[in-house]
């Protein structure tokens, strides 16, 4: 497939949820639809324990494409002040060779000898996204997630549209669905892990997320369709794993109708690019 070409008119399409350390309290979660003209209908919500589970699901046959909530790449110029490889598969060979700890000390040296205000270096997709830095190693740890993320997209072969050649028939973006939360119900949170902050004001936003996709009142202009009981099951989730993954599969089917994914003429082949930014 030309990755310049409009994807597929009809699609499978996925939402995925990630974590760097998958538990069964904590696993991995994936949507997964079926995009319908200008409607996606959920199918399935997925949790997936452990790092074997995701690679199985990564290997699952296409037609698909998915978008899934951790960064694909580094800032430029974190990569260039490091003197790490500047071409995209290196780059995640290298990073995968290296330790949490290792990671952590490094960009923390890299923040620190930097100015108050301009401690992160940034992609370029991330300002339009409102995405943290994807050097940031806590709150959220980015960072690692990108360490225990990206080699196994680069294990399972498949295609990465700006980044990284691979089997066409299954394509993963970067997702991001604080970007589409955020166009719902503002700066409102909609979830917490913390049991004593998944409040009622938070369980309102998730049924005005919910309400809202149901309704297409989004500029991916896709309506989202739902089973009574799969509705119950995003709104009651408190962590909201349910609903960022199902984010991610509106983001990821937006994507499917757009001439190259959606991204823009040119996108640095090393930082990659958000799906829908």
């Amino acid at each position: 497939m030309n990755a310049c070409a409009p994807p597929f008119p009809s699609a499978r399409v996925a939402g995925v949820d990630f974590t760097s350390r998958p538990t069964r309290r904590k696993p991995i979660t994936v949507a997964c639809g079926e995009l319908e003209g200008g409607a996606v209908r959920l199918h399935t919500l997925e949790r997936l324990p452990d790092e074997a589970s995701f690679a199985r699901w990564l290997a699952t046959p296409g037609p698909w494409v998915a978008a899934l909530d951790f960064p694909f790449g580094l800032p430029r110029e974190l990569v260039v002040h490091l003197g790490w490889p500047t071409h995209w598969r290196p780059l995640i060979e290298h990073y995968r060779g290296l330790d949490r700890d290792e990671i952590r000390a490094t960009f923390a040296a890299f923040c620190a000898a930097r100015p108050a205000g301009a401690k992160f270096a940034h992609r370029a997709c991330e300002a339009s996204a409102g995405s943290s830095p994807s050097m940031k190693w806590v709150n959220p740890p980015v960072a690692l997630m990108l360490h225990a993320g990206a080699p196994a997209l680069l294990d399972a072969g498949v295609h990465l549209p700006g980044l990284h050649e691979g089997d066409p028939a299954r394509v993963a973006l970067e997702g991001y669905p604080g970007l589409l939360a955020r166009e719902l119900v503002g700066n409102r949170s909609y979830k917490a892990d913390d049991k004593a902050r998944q409040t009622p004001e938070r369980l309102i936003a998730r049924k005005d997320i919910v309400e809202a996709l149901e309704q297409g009142r989004t500029r991916l202009a896709l309506r989202l369709r739902l089973t009574h009981a799969q509705r119950e099951a995003l709104v009651d989730e408190a962590m909201g794993d349910l609903l960022d993954a199902v984010l991610c599969m509106m983001q990821a089917a937006w994507a499917a109708r757009q001439p190259r994914w959606g991204q823009p003429a040119e996108i640095d082949p090393l930082e990659g690019w958000i799906a829908s930014a």
